[in-house]
């Protein structure tokens, strides 16, 4: 599967030819209202037919990198830049039978180098200007006039052999707005020309500005989770260490009560029995800690978990806390408009993490109010919220609380919630947490889950 998943370098490749492919149906478009405005708007003759076979051999080019597009094929640097590199050429043509560099439209020629030096490395770009700027020389001395609107002087040669005055005021003024014409006609060109570049600068620059902060987010982002992990590695150590220095003692422990229940028969010595049957039941309990503990220092957490449907592993959650807080009030709430059926993959740490928030929020919660939680799925997605009634989070951690380990008064090192955050994220799920407006603290959980497929095609 994850072969699949393309670099980053060659995700930015494609989707810059998709920019390109866009760019030039916008080029189509544009260019084809312009003859049609020429023509039959303006009334102006210029060289329709070979102007419209252009257009359709760009339109085929277009259709090759729709296809291309569909392809698996790598894209590279110097595709995007040979595909620029014909567009250049494509402009130069349809200028070419247009009036060349008289044509109010070759600001054009901008509009690749821009995009060359937004897409590809800046070495691109200058070879960009080049081939420009040789495009754009050329069109000053090789180009089809524009005989329609071309600027006409006065012929003195036939103003010398009219014999009628007034005729050649009247021709003279049939020239002067001809060249009106032309003047006006040029600077909407440039001026639209403007318009348009402008925009067309302002949206690249805003696009790659959205991309720039994009990236920084995900860098950040990244840096968090980086940060984060080394946490967990580093707790994940000291875990392993404890189980290894603390299994021996309790080993004896575990040893020396067994013989003392021995030792001490449960007919003549009732009491003590009792106690030490509590004594070994919590050995018991640190043993299993210290297993999880050694466990998740060091495995892969699908490789400890099991395929559940989804209640009857949220019943096995509530029924291991109740063996760890079985005084602890509990009110359980599932939604009744819940009818999938959904799977989840058992792990020990995810339980272990959620038995955690329910173990902090019965501790932090009024006994008398106890604890609320809620559950609902759709085919996706699990949300859990688990919610106390006691003080809620501090205001001087609760901007980062989860996010790094905090230290808590008189409830050990805090790692806790930052151990669930961690866990949570790792699955691929989300975690919230917030005070309550009317008291106490919430706990808000999303974790996606596997379809029970054989029923879902039941119904």
């Amino acid at each position: 599967m994850l072969s699949h998943v393309l670099p980053k370098s060659e995700i930015s490749t494609l989707q810059n030819l998709k920019w390109l492919f866009i760019l030039r149906n916008m080029m189509i478009l544009g260019e084809g209202f312009l003859i049609v405005m020429f023509v039959y708007g303006l009334n102006i003759q210029i060289p329709e037919q070979q102007l419209w076979l252009i257009i359709v051999a760009i339109i085929a080019f277009n259709a090759y990198t729709s296809m291309r597009l569909q392809t698996d094929d790598l894209v590279t640097e110097l595709e995007i830049f040979s595909q620029i590199c014909i567009d250049v050429f494509s402009i130069a043509a349809l200028l070419y039978l247009t009036g060349g560099a008289s044509n109010p439209i070759t600001w054009v020629f901008l509009l690749p180098v821009i995009i060359t030096a937004i897409m590809l490395p800046q070495s691109y770009a200058w070879y960009m200007v080049i081939l420009t700027t040789s495009m754009y020389s050329m069109l000053i001395a090789f180009n089809v006039p524009l005989p329609s609107i071309e600027p006409h002087m006065a012929d003195s040669g036939m103003l010398h052999h009219s014999s009628n005055i007034a005729n050649d005021k009247l021709l003279q003024k049939a020239h002067e707005l001809s060249d009106n014409h032309y003047y006006n006609l040029h600077m909407f060109g440039m001026w639209s020309g403007f318009v348009f570049s402008a925009g067309l600068v302002a949206f690249f620059v805003a696009e790659l500005a959205k991309t720039l902060k994009n990236q920084e987010r995900s860098l950040s982002e990244a840096r968090e989770n980086t940060l984060r992990d080394e946490r967990v590695v580093a707790l994940g150590t000291l875990a392993a260490s404890a189980a290894h220095d603390m299994g021996t003692p309790l080993g004896t422990i575990a040893i020396i009560v067994h013989d003392l229940i021995q030792d001490f028969p449960v007919n003549h010595y009732p009491e003590f029995n009792e106690k030490m049957q509590i004594m070994q039941n919590q050995v018991h309990r640190c043993k299993e800690a210290l297993s999880l503990m050694s466990a998740s220092a060091g495995e892969m957490r699908a490789e400890s978990g099991n395929l559940m449907l989804l209640s009857n592993y949220l019943d096995d959650v509530l029924y291991q806390w109740r063996t760890h807080k079985p005084t602890a009030k509990l009110q359980f709430f599932i939604d009744p408009d819940v009818t999938v059926d959904a799977n989840i993959i058992a792990e020990r740490t995810l339980t272990h993490a959620l038995i955690n928030i329910l173990n902090n929020a019965a501790e932090a919660s009024d006994p008398e109010r106890g604890i609320e939680f809620h559950a609902w799925w759709n085919v996706a997605e699990l949300t859990l919220k688990i919610r106390d009634y006691g003080l809620g989070f501090p205001a001087e951690i609760v901007d980062f609380i989860g996010k790094q380990p905090v230290t808590s008064k008189n409830k050990g090192l805090g790692v806790g919630l930052f151990l669930t955050y961690s866990t949570i994220h790792r699955l691929g799920g989300k975690i919230e947490l917030s005070n309550m407006g009317t008291g106490g603290a919430c706990v808000e959980i999303n974790l996606p889950l596997l379809i029970n497929k054989e029923n879902e095609d039941d119904r």
